[in-house]
């Protein structure tokens, strides 16, 4: 049986200065060794989404169907935003506005994406690096409102990691804005501590 709050109060407090980096491969290896069999194939279900190869209309499908509530309701976002960006696309480039867009039952139409004027407005923008921090800052906000009733569970879990990817994308991208959300996950670890 897994121990979630041993997990939780075990996650990483590194340095706040913004000198440090985050050994994310060291942090995930460590979660991984303290959950249970089920809870690891879990992880490992989040942790493929990061291999862009995997993201196809399977994955979702195996997404929707899956037990974990976070993942469900994550990945129905997920899509919704990937398909958004796609529709950009298309439109920007004058292609079919359903060319590319992923569907994980081709049989029936894809449901309306409800925060799609949300998400729109910030693929609108013109500056590409404040556009892909303002899908971020969705992304982050989606992940609190999902576990916004977790306390010490394996949906915290799934949340941090999904927030530790965010922030090693961005120290690969741009730094500072790394540092910055680095700093922001560090502090929501001392206050969730805190309950």
């Amino acid at each position: 049986m897994n121990n979630y709050e041993y997990i939780i109060a075990g996650l990483p407090i590194l340095s706040t200065d913004g000198r440090e980096t985050p050994d994310t491969e060291g942090i995930l290896a460590d979660i991984s060794e303290q959950l249970s069999e089920a809870d690891k194939k879990t992880l490992g279900f989040l942790l493929d989404s990061y291999d862009p190869e995997k993201l196809d209309a399977a994955f979702y499908k195996k997404a929707e169907k899956h037990s974990n509530r976070f993942i469900r309701d994550y990945f129905k976002y997920d899509l919704g935003v990937r398909n958004a960006k796609v529709e950009y696309l298309n439109r920007n480039l004058g292609r079919p506005g359903s060319a590319d867009i992923v569907n994980p039952d081709p049989e029936q139409e894809l449901p309306e994406f409800e925060r799609r004027e949300e998400v729109d407005s910030i693929l609108e923008g013109n500056d590409i690096l404040a556009r892909e921090r303002g899908l971020d800052d969705f992304y982050w906000k989606v992940v609190d409102e999902l576990t916004v009733m977790d306390v010490f569970d394996l949906n915290i879990i799934l949340a941090f990691v999904v927030k530790l990817k965010m922030v090693e994308r961005w120290i690969r991208l741009d730094e500072a804005t790394g540092r910055d959300l680095f700093r922001k996950l560090v502090k929501e670890i001392k206050e969730n501590r805190n309950i």
